[in-house]
């Protein structure tokens, strides 16, 4: 999400838009109890109501549903300020795998958050439908982008591993399913990029498996680049940008035929979705690594943030508290 964002402000000024975050820094915090590294805001409402104010926003958007974005919807309800909000995690999911509490109830919870925006951004179709089907309403489509000038074939990571090398990128935590990927039988290596909870405990399970840490800007787009296949085992993503990122690489995907995978993918000739990961893998070897580049091209950072403006557009703040374009929490 951090990435969705930071690229969402990037291309803002080319659709008329500023960007003001809203951020956990400079709160208190404390550590998610399983998840070592991650940590959650304590906010305080004065020092959230000050930052508002001092945005002057003409909209505000609540881009998760953790402490921060509770405490700006609040605000915004205590103040009776029309907002949007996104739904970018299936975090009943995520929670259900971790703490075994139905996703039903954590979906009843989030539906009721989310109903008091104007509306609720979703970056597929395929979840747009999804949702409404589980009582959601005033739904939004916002889809995501690619930097294909950071993203490209041209500058591969010279990696001396035995081909064909099936690489997955993101958090090592037991939502993104990297067992359904790691356990497979492959021919050459199995590369992971990325750290987590479960980090320690993959490494033990599949010494096979070559674990390269987190890696960031032109140095994750050169590992990604040396790779055959990109392999994304997830079922719980509801996008997955690394996809896209993938794809820009020439790297075609290979993944479950699941919310994120299938809207990316779809029937395009550039991945193999299939319930069997492992001929999902193998059939990917044979996609045209130039029809993944040429694909990514179409998908423009600039073209999510016009769909992000029309979106917040809907819930303008008519009686005005400031003249910068927006804040974000």
């Amino acid at each position: 999400m951090v990435r969705t964002l930071t690229s969402l402000a990037r291309s803002a000024p080319q659709v008329g838009m500023e960007i003001v975050f809203l951020s956990p820094e400079g709160f208190s915090s404390f550590p998610v109890p399983s998840y070592p590294g991650l940590h959650l805001a304590i906010p305080d409402s004065h020092e959230i109501a000050r930052r508002i104010e001092a945005a002057r926003p003409d909209a505000i958007h609540v881009a998760t549903e953790g402490p921060i974005g509770h405490a700006v919807r609040a605000y915004c309800l205590r103040h009776r300020l029309p907002f949007t909000t996104s739904f970018t995690t299936k975090f009943p999911e995520y929670i259900a795998a971790r703490f075994f509490v139905p996703a039903t109830w954590s979906y009843g919870v989030l539906r009721r958050f989310h109903a008091a925006g104007r509306v609720t951004m979703a970056s597929t179709g395929s979840l747009v439908r999804e949702l409404r089907g589980r009582g959601f309403r005033r739904l939004g489509l916002w889809t995501r982008g690619v930097d294909t000038e950071l993203f490209t074939p041209e500058r591969a990571a010279p990696l001396d591993l035995p081909r064909p090398m099936f690489l997955n990128v993101g958090r090592v935590a037991v939502e993104k399913n990297l067992k359904a990927f790691l356990s497979l039988d492959l021919p050459g290596s199995k590369v992971v990029i990325g750290a987590g909870p479960q980090l320690d405990e993959l490494k033990a399970r599949y010494p096979d498996a070559h674990f390269l840490g987190e890696r960031h800007g032109a140095d994750l787009a050169a590992h990604i680049a040396a790779a055959d296949v990109f392999v994304f085992p997830s079922r719980t993503d509801t996008y997955g940008v690394v996809q896209l990122e993938a794809l820009a690489c020439g790297v075609p995907v290979a993944a479950f035929p699941v919310t994120g995978p299938r809207d990316v993918i779809g029937g395009h000739a550039v991945g193999v979705l299939d319930e069997d990961l492992r001929a999902a893998c193998l059939g990917a070897l044979n996609v045209s690594r130039a029809e993944c580049r040429a694909f990514a091209l179409g998908r423009s950072w600039e073209a999510s943030a016009r769909q992000f403006a029309r979106n917040v557009a809907r819930a303008r703040i008519r009686r005005p508290i400031g003249t910068a374009a927006g804040a974000t929490a």
